[in-house]
């Protein structure tokens, strides 16, 4: 029958709820057994009402748990760090923010879950009335739902999910931000007074840093200045503690996530040597260990997660820090799942700034040793961080990177979408070669250096993508040149990198010297360094637009204009010479 196996939250919108508060009878009669689904002010004749009792039906209980409202609080970025804060306020599991349920445009707003019964999601049976043939005997017993669970045998109870924010929901379900002005009220997250006052500490448990870095964009999001503070930390206290005082020496960790996006062919050794180097010259000079791993791949997570328990000790601290969108959060969560470990999931999102508080991550050391998760660096100098989220996935490496290799002599240029310029401007030798490495989905354009300046005008934002638009190209700043004197031994390998941090880079291989001009947005971070991946493609790229989906719908877009154009003045003139006849 309809009503048999409704949900409450359907019943409550066919019947009144004020139908179920009262109960009136006088004696049983024989359809006593509907008095719960029939108005008994409308039954009058049937019933002689002597008495009045409240009506005990648990259908209609309150569709969230009584409690009191939490208001919003100061909006802090300190987490759950503090055991006794955490007792205190309740703090999201996903991304570390204080929570509240009075305001939904503050920071922190949940909703409550409803208590759900175990067959809640059992499919409902619109068998209508007329074609049962009997009275169902739980429908006689004062129940709507079929129960098919065995009482001596009660099915074991699913693990409890637990209660994140509205905006880690929002990332988790849908992979966006629900509401943008609730981010603006977020305050910014100042590393040196939320966790670098507590590795700064002399004395203390014993202090482990894990510092994220994306391999793909190694030199993007590589936190300098936190690498130099943890230095500069190390060998003050590292003084203090010859002379015989107090000093807790911080162990610095670098671990190089994503290598699975990298060329299966790039020789392990050979990375991690230009890993230490690059950090070295970035101001991480007392490395402790150096760990390569993919958290997609489960590569190297185990030989991780045995080295933080063993440099932590059973009551150390270890922090996890690292720039937006490095991995930081996805890194912890496979970690849990590695080591077995019973944790609470965070939040991951490809938007940038998911973490927004210190977590403290259980079930994945042991003893009374603590691992905290820290919201994601700032890095401005990124240009992802000018990008809209349908620009960003253009950008965004998901797939292992493939070469597209050039052969080109001076006076040329190669584009990447419209976000990056190289200018071959002066070359000793007749040729060299350059190999893009960025996102298959930006397209590339290689052309006369004389012709590139009408390249903004004429194909950014349309062709050259991202931007996306035309209107994008201004909001993305100032178009500004560098230059840059290379020097290389040898053509058949590349010798030197220019990297545009949060996009890509730029491979050379040439026998001689050449001056080259990048072109970017004023403020994007360029660096020359020794190559990543020496080798290249043997097959080139040819002159003009790469193929790609976003040239093909931009030139289909273009033609379709100028069709449309023609067809409005071939209009008049056909008006012109029917009107002369």
């Amino acid at each position: 029958m309809i009503f048999r196996k409704l949900r409450p939250s359907k019943l409550k919108n066919l019947l009144p709820l004020s139908h179920f508060t009262t109960y009136t009878y006088k004696k049983p009669v024989s359809n006593s057994n509907f008095t719960t689904i029939i108005n008994p002010h409308k039954i009058s004749s049937l019933l002689n009402p002597t008495k009045t009792l409240a009506t005990q039906n648990p259908l209609f209980r309150s569709f969230s748990s009584n409690h009191t409202l939490v208001p919003p609080l100061p909006i802090t970025r300190d987490g759950n760090y503090d055991e006794s804060t955490s007792e205190t306020l309740r703090i999201c599991p996903g991304c570390g923010i204080p929570m509240q349920d009075s305001d939904p445009k503050q920071p922190g707003f949940f909703i409550t879950p409803s208590i759900k019964g175990s067959n809640y999601k059992l499919p409902i049976d619109k068998n209508p009335l007329a074609e049962e043939t009997h009275i169902p005997e739980s429908l006689k017993k004062g129940f709507l739902v079929e129960s098919d669970e065995d009482p001596k045998n009660p099915s074991p109870k699913s693990p409890k999910r637990p209660v994140v924010c509205a905006r880690c929901h929002s990332l988790r379900n849908y992979g966006r931000v629900r509401d943008q002005t609730v981010e603006n009220l977020l305050p910014d997250f100042d590393f040196d007074h939320t966790v670098g006052k507590r590795l700064n500490q002399v004395s203390g448990t014993r202090t482990v840093v894990i510092v994220v870095v994306d391999a793909v964009d190694f030199d993007g999001s590589f936190p300098k200045k936190v690498a130099e503070s943890i230095s500069n930390t190390i060998d003050v206290h590292s003084r203090a503690w010859k002379e015989g005082k107090s000093g807790n020496l911080p162990r610095l960790v670098l671990v190089v996530t994503k290598i699975d996006l990298l060329p299966t062919s790039l020789s392990p050794t050979g990375f991690e040597h230009w890993v230490r180097t690059r950090a070295r010259e970035g101001g991480a000079n007392k490395l402790t260990k150096v760990h390569l791993v993919s958290a997609v791949k489960d590569w190297g997570l185990k030989d991780l997660a045995d080295d933080m328990v063993s440099l932590a000790g059973p009551r150390g601290h270890v922090w996890v820090i690292g720039a937006q969108n490095a991995g930081k959060s996805t890194l912890i969560n496979a970690m849990g799942k590695s080591v077995g470990g019973k944790m609470s999931v965070l939040t991951e999102a490809p938007v940038p700034g998911t973490t927004l508080g210190i977590v403290r991550v259980e079930g994945v050391l042991t003893g009374q040793a603590k691992l905290f998760d820290t919201p994601g660096l700032l890095h401005p100098h990124q240009i992802t961080t000018r990008l809209t989220a349908e620009e960003r996935k253009l950008v965004q490496i998901s797939k292992e990177l493939k070469p597209r290799t050039y052969r080109i002599k001076a006076g040329h240029s190669v584009h990447i979408g419209g976000l990056m310029r190289l200018d071959i401007e002066e070359s000793s030798v007749d040729s060299l070669y350059v190999t893009v490495w960025a996102s298959p989905h930006l397209p590339l354009h290689m052309g006369k250096t004389e012709k590139a300046s009408t390249m903004v005008e004429d194909h950014f934002g349309h062709q050259l993508q991202p931007p996306i638009g035309k209107h994008r190209v201004e909001e993305l700043g100032r178009w500004v040149r560098k230059e840059f004197r290379v020097t290389g031994n040898w053509w058949d390998s590349s010798c030197v990198d220019i990297a545009a941090a949060g996009l890509g880079w730029f491979a050379i291989g040439l026998k001689g010297e050449a001056v080259v001009g990048v072109w970017t947005y004023d403020g994007i971070d360029v660096t020359l360094r020794k190559a990543l991946i020496p080798h290249r493609s043997h097959n080139f790229e040819v002159t003009g637009f790469t193929v790609s989906k976003i040239v093909s719908k931009a030139d289909k877009s273009l033609n379709k204009q100028r069709h449309n154009e023609k067809k409005k003045v071939d209009v008049p003139e056909t008006e012109a010479t029917t009107a002369a006849l």
